[in-house]
């Protein structure tokens, strides 16, 4: 998919007779209109190969070790609230993901169960939104008490078309989730997405939020547009999200543009694969769970807030663009307004009124500007004191040298040739 990640890593389709099968990226939405998005060949970063009914990885990725999880999860960890996962099905053997199932999902496209993933790229999508603690394994979810629901739109290596993409939409408005996400993305042309763009109206009329992720064709460093992300420009509802990394900078291959509203990891990123274990991949794809994962813990949080009740999409995303962690002042179309702080943003409970402004001069402190001292070209008059006191101490300590030595080598001088303190020589 468009946005999906950098490619599948090797693995083996599950139900396959037990054969090992390399899994590519799904590569984008495709219609007869759109152009599929690009996707790179992902280089393998877990031993190897991803393989379905894999170990679990016991260290916790970078991406949950830099969040205050007992802060994070101090008064909700999403319960209540409802996230549609609009991918390649989400798989229920594995054993962190199914006690987030909210139900077994529906298929729009690509036949079989929607809690079932012969791809794996919906499973890892659904993990970092909602995986379980379990022993053995560092990776967890971001809001485990929420709850995921599967829409399978593509049962292949290949990505979704924009009119099933649409269907899955509003048969999640109809399922009245909280939140959609979409890791998914189509460079074609707005013009022939009209339905696409039908469907997210239906979602902003029903107070939906859509994370999506901004694409991974972004090695070229131009701009595109990416569709559903492309539509934050002109929907309140629509969180475009690009991915970052440990450095809180774009990722390489993350696509930038406009329409970018906020970064969030996605570079080596751990998660739930088919049949149970974890692998290690990356991509916008799992930079927008991230993200959706922040989201849902927010509208837990604020869900049955009086006066003015539960939070829109629009005031959640101003709050996570607010309480992102920024590397510069103002907004960029690399990271928009910075990367994703869940914490921060949970911590923070003012509700937003308008859109993020820039961060004041960081020289600046309640107002009043910081200046520079004065550069002094050559020795200052506190140097020079300086210099010439230690001369006098340095002096004043070697002529006491002088002295001590001397006398201590006239002592011996006087000891050797036997001359006694009054000048007589002494007789033994």
């Amino acid at each position: 998919m468009g946005s999906r990640a950098i490619g599948h890593r090797a693995g083996h389709r599950r139900r396959a007779a037990g054969a090992l099968v390399t899994v590519a990226c799904v590569a984008g939405l495709s219609c007869a209109t759109a152009t599929p998005a690009i996707a790179d060949e992902n280089v393998p970063l877990n031993s190897g190969e991803c393989k379905f009914g894999t170990d679990n990885i016991k260290e916790t990725p970078w991406s949950l070790q830099r969040l205050l999880i007992d802060q994070m999860w101090a008064k909700t960890k999403g319960q209540g609230v409802k996230v549609a996962v609009i991918d390649t099905g989400v798989d229920r053997d594995n054993g962190q993901i199914r006690p987030a199932l909210g139900s077994r999902g529906v298929t729009v496209a690509g036949g079989g169960k929607a809690d079932q993933d012969v791809v794996g790229h919906g499973t890892k999508v659904a993990g970092i939104i909602a995986a379980q603690k379990i022993a053995g394994s560092g990776f967890f979810g971001i809001a485990p008490g929420a709850k995921v629901i599967p829409f399978k739109t593509t049962n292949s290596e290949k990505g979704s078309k924009a009119s099933d993409l649409a269907t899955a939409i509003r048969k999640a408005v109809a399922a009245d989730v909280d939140v959609i996400n979409i890791s998914q993305g189509t460079g074609a042309r707005k013009s022939d997405l009209t339905d696409l763009q039908t469907a997210v109206d239906v979602a902003e009329r029903h107070g939906i939020l859509i994370v999506a992720s901004a694409g991974n064709d972004g090695a070229d460093g131009r701009e595109k547009d990416m569709y559903p992300a492309a539509y934050s420009r002109d929907h309140s509802n629509v969180l475009a999200v690009a991915a970052s990394d440990r450095n809180n900078e774009r990722a390489p291959f993350s696509q930038s543009g406009t329409y970018v509203n906020i970064a969030a990891p996605g570079v080596n990123m751990v998660s739930t694969v088919p049949d149970g274990g974890n692998c290690v991949d990356q991509g916008t794809s799992f930079a927008s769970p991230y993200a959706a994962g922040a989201a849902a813990l927010l509208i837990a949080q604020h869900k049955h807030d009086k006066p003015g009740g539960k939070w829109s999409p629009q005031e959640v995303i101003w709050h996570l663009e607010k309480t992102a962690a920024r590397v510069k002042a103002k907004r960029d179309d690399f990271t928009g307004w910075g990367v994703v702080d869940p914490v921060a943003a949970l911590n923070d409970t003012e509700r937003p009124t308008a859109s993020p402004t820039p961060d004041k001069n960081k020289n600046s402190v309640a107002g009043l500007n910081i200046r520079p001292v004065a550069i002094t070209l050559g020795e200052s008059e506190e140097e020079r004191s300086a210099r010439i006191a230690v001369y006098i101490v340095g002096g004043g300590i070697l002529a006491v040298g002088v002295v001590v030595g001397s006398a201590v080598a006239m002592r011996d001088w006087r000891r050797k040739n036997g001359i006694g303190t009054n000048g007589e020589a002494s007789h033994g």
